[in-house]
């Protein structure tokens, strides 16, 4: 499970934002995920508290959006979601598309108390 060395790193981020800002105390992070990430929303989850024990994080809560895998279909520019519609696009049935968004992971929020 990658997850645990992944947060690992975002909790070294965060807290190293939080010295260079003066803060002191975080509430929460807001992680973005996309639904074509390699990243698995609950498994961050799960491996959360272990990635944040012992430090300035401890007491944060973990909020995570998920962001879906939309493409863009080449023949007619229709906007649709890669994995909802199994990479063929809903209205023209065409599978020549570009990815718009979906393979993000990323801190979108640091909350401070």
């Amino acid at each position: 499970m990658h997850e645990v060395g992944v947060m690992i790193e975002v909790v070294k981020i965060v807290e190293n934002f939080a010295r260079d800002n003066g803060v002191s105390k975080i509430q929460k992070v807001v992680l973005q995920i996309g639904e074509l990430s390699s990243m698995i929303p609950r498994y961050i989850e799960a491996c959360y508290p272990a990635a944040i024990d012992g430090t300035m994080l401890q007491d944060t809560k973990l909020e995570i959006e998920v962001m879906p895998g939309n493409g863009l279909c080449k023949k007619c520019k229709k906007v649709f979601n890669v994995i909802e519609n199994n990479s063929t696009c809903p209205k023209c049935e065409s599978k020549d598309w570009e990815l718009l968004c979906g393979r993000e992971f990323m801190i979108k929020e640091i909350v401070a108390c």
